[in-house]
């Protein structure tokens, strides 16, 4: 059998529509967005006057299938050598263009739904950050077209060749780094699942509110609350703790292995760093390698305790309002700190900025750390005193309060620990942070500003922060809390004469 994939461009600018399969994926997605108001039809209105709620749940659900139709019927996209354009709408009708010259990233993703119908979506990325912009949205290609406009949209074709030269192979697909299934160890030190928590959480306490349902009369609810009840309040407080604990746990590493299962990052020789993951929805990404600004080694405090690192993409056109897993600019997940250094280098082309030396930031920098962590410490300790006093609440909960002081002292240490950094031919090497501690490695040509900055207590620590503005990733990358000589020695050093013209003679 010969599948017949639709050309990418369409040399004549002809407007097209979604592949028809979307007619099937379509109605479902927007009866999701009805879940909340299908369900409190179904159980209260149904619970008040006996039975006439699923009659409103069943209306509502017809007008969701609807609009999934319409959905279909109103977009339409054409792909010409010039512009990638959607058009959508019934009443108001927009037209979406992205230059072709201005795409940053493509990303190609496919749901369970998608995939169950051979489709996928196609995002066209323009390099804007911001959490409103995603770029240009085709979803609703098939599989194999979605590929293929993948590959035109952003690799390079090979050079045409020479007339009397030997033919040129197609640069081959280099791998980088593929998922080891010994890395989910990792997945219970990321700490996903208490984003999962938050939005189980979320979901539930809509659905109760909206249904009007009383919790308190579920037998096992009921029965977990009047055994917490027969505890002591410590002991009961230990519970719920171990309980979010193991939860969280076990729901990281589903998310891990969901979100980077088959993750494979691979260099193109057509100029492109591509990064496929994924296990019910997979994900494409392919960054230009001309865009890439530098790399960030992070390494949150969990995963860092078990010697573990992620690395990130400093790159022009990835969404870091997102966050990494849903902006793209994830490079390697979660994996052992030395293959995440490895990874990092190799993608980057050098391995000095992730294994050299820094420079400390001295004691005056760590004395910051410790002044401030200890003054929120005990604007806390002395709260929860005033409840004690005035408000009559428990002695026990002071006493525990006062643990916060070695607690805040061990981060103070362990923020002034980590700060450094460290300047090499073509790269600028800044760390900083503890929760969560990142390594920023950048390319000074990439550097377009330096801004210097000190508050009040900056000063009369005789300390400054030297911040580096890029066009790519979080935009400021800063050298926290070093000496005002130190800081203009970097700036000085890393782009010379960009900053002689701002000092005085």
């Amino acid at each position: 059998m010969t599948t017949t994939v639709s050309p990418a461009v369409d040399a004549g600018g002809g407007w097209r529509r979604l592949s028809p399969r979307m007619l099937a994926v379509h109605p479902v997605m927007e009866l999701r967005r009805l879940i909340f108001p299908l369900v409190a039809l179904a159980v209260g209105v149904q619970s008040n006057n006996g039975g006439d709620g699923g009659w409103w749940a069943l209306g509502i659900g017809g007008i969701g299938i609807v609009l999934g139709f319409l959905r279909y019927f109103t977009t339409s996209f054409r792909i010409t050598p010039e512009y990638v354009q959607v058009r959508r709408g019934l009443l108001r009708r927009r037209t979406l263009t992205v230059p072709r010259d201005r795409i940053r990233t493509v990303d190609v993703t496919s749901h369970v739904l998608h995939r169950i119908f051979g489709l996928a979506r196609v995002t066209v990325g323009t390099g804007q950050t911001d959490k409103k912009n995603d770029g240009v949205k085709l979803d609703g290609l098939s599989a194999a077209a979605a590929e293929n406009l993948h590959r035109e949209l952003l690799h390079r074709p090979a050079p045409a060749p020479v007339p009397g030269a030997e033919p040129v192979a197609a640069p081959a697909e280099v791998p980088l780094a593929v998922l080891d299934p010994a890395w989910i160890r990792y997945g219970p030190f990321t700490l996903s699942g208490l984003v999962a928590i938050g939005v189980l959480f979320g979901i539930g306490s809509r659905l109760v509110n909206e249904s009007h349902v009383d919790l308190t009369r579920v037998s096992v609810v009921r029965a977990v609350l009047d055994y917490l009840r027969e505890r002591p309040l410590p002991i009961a407080i230990l519970l719920v703790a171990a309980g979010v604990v193991v939860f969280t746990a076990v729901a990281s590493t589903i998310g891990y292995v969901l979100g980077f299962w088959n993750f494979r990052l691979s260099r193109h020789g057509s100029g492109t760093l591509h990064v496929r993951r994924g296990l019910l929805t997979t994900r494409n990404t392919t960054i230009e390698e001309r865009r890439l600004r530098g790399v960030e080694l992070s390494e949150p405090l969990l995963l860092r305790s078990v010697r573990g690192a992620r690395v990130l993409a400093i790159a022009t056109g990835l969404r870091v309002g997102r966050g990494a897993d849903r902006g793209g600019s994830i490079l390697l997940p979660p994996a052992p700190r030395a293959i995440a250094a490895d990874v990092a280098g190799t993608v980057i082309g050098t391995a000095d900025p992730l294994h050299t030396a820094l420079t400390r930031h001295g004691p005056r920098a760590s004395r910051r750390r410790l002044t401030r962590a200890l003054t929120v410490t005990t604007v806390l300790i002395l709260i929860v005193l005033a409840l004690v006093l005035l408000a009559g609440a428990p002695w026990w909960a002071f006493w525990t309060s006062l643990a916060l002081l070695p607690v805040a002292a061990l981060l103070a240490w362990d923020r002034a620990r980590s700060l450094g950094h460290a300047l090499l031919p073509d790269w600028l090497v800044t760390r900083h942070g503890s929760l969560v501690r990142r390594r920023y490695v950048l390319r000074t040509d990439a550097v377009i500003g330096w801004n210097l900055t000190a508050s009040l207590f900056q000063r009369r620590a005789g300390l400054t922060t030297l911040t580096a503005t890029t066009a790519g990733g979080r935009q400021r990358y800063s050298v926290l809390d070093v000496p005002e000589a130190e800081a203009l020695r970097v700036a000085r050093t890393a782009v010379p004469g960009l900053l002689e013209q701002f000092l005085a003679k």
